[in-house]
């Protein structure tokens, strides 16, 4: 099957393709906030966990936030996706999407409501590549790179994120959107 022509950037997702077992990237859907030439750092976007921000960070706003699975890598450590370029320190990803800043400027822009649920999202890891390994498995074809938009990043249905991106990129993908996440059951 032909894929599209995209290269691994910065803004760009990736999919994962059915036959990866791997636990944390089985369906996952990683949105790339960083890719150069030292390496490449990710953030799995459709992976909410059983904890809410509220049980992370206790002196935070008392909205039930998800809190995501990010990747693999530093699951101690919290990091966090928004749509506000008024948040100091905060990292340019995309068109309307900065990961990072300052975390007790976004407490009060939260706290006086100014920051919105629907603005931001937490991760607990991330997911992150040496040089050169994630164009390796570019090329093992465990990864399908694709746009995407910020809505498409901070929705309210995460859990259909990977099958909505696979349909989305035609028919000889869309058949992969009904894979089982263990095929052992079908």
């Amino acid at each position: 099957m032909e894929k599209p022509v995209i290269k691994p950037k910065q803004g760009t997702i990736l999919i994962s393709e059915p036959a990866l077992r791997d636990f944390f990237f089985r369906q996952a859907v990683v949105l790339l906030a960083e890719h150069n030439d030292e390496g490449t750092f990710g953030l799995i976007i459709n992976k909410p966990i059983e904890i809410r921000l509220k049980e992370i960070l206790k002196d935070f706003p008392p909205y039930k936030l998800p809190v995501y699975l990010g990747g693999p890598v530093k699951t101690d450590s919290l990091f966090y996706l928004h749509k506000r370029p008024d948040i100091d320190n905060s990292l340019h990803v995309m068109e309307g999407l900065y990961w990072g800043g300052d975390l007790d400027v976004i407490r009060e822009k939260m706290k006086s409501k100014e920051l919105l649920p629907n603005d931001i999202r937490f991760f607990l890891g991330y997911s992150g590549w040496s040089p050169n390994q994630l164009d390796k498995e570019i090329r093992e074809k465990s990864w399908v790179i694709s746009q995407t938009t910020v809505s498409e990043i901070i929705n309210d249905h995460p859990e259909t994120l990977w099958s909505n991106y696979l349909k989305s990129m035609g028919k000889d993908y869309a058949i992969w959107a009904n894979f089982p996440a263990d095929p052992t059951f079908n």
